[in-house]
């Protein structure tokens, strides 16, 4: 979501408001009673784009907060085993794989 809406809607409701205020202080009835009616509802979504802002920023906080060293303890000694083991070449993979068994059966089929 855009900031744009946000800041306009905000600088929207310090306006109503400032308006609202002298017209009272001024004694202007009609611009007092417009201002005023005008302002709870834009006071309402003023209030609720700052609370989605809130929440959207501390989603992202924590989003980026780092796992528990608990949860990467086994990821790490997976990944210490997995380099530990012996690799095979390329050619014995490819040989013990099930895709190379269902080929050289597809292939046999139809030589045959």
């Amino acid at each position: 979501m855009s900031r744009r809406p946000s800041v306009f809607v905000l600088a929207l409701t310090v306006g109503d408001y400032l308006l609202w205020n002298w017209s009272l202080n001024g004694n202007h009835d009609v611009i007092a009673l417009a201002a005023g009616l005008t302002l709870p509802p834009l006071a309402l979504v003023s209030f609720w784009i700052l609370a989605l802002g809130a929440m959207r920023v501390i989603a992202m906080v924590v989003r980026r907060r780092p796992p528990s060293t608990q949860a990467q303890t086994p990821l790490r000694s997976a990944g210490a085993r997995r380099r530990s083991e012996p690799t095979r070449p390329v050619a014995a993979r490819a040989a013990s794989s099930p895709t190379a068994d269902a080929v050289s059966a597809e292939s046999s089929r139809i030589a045959a």
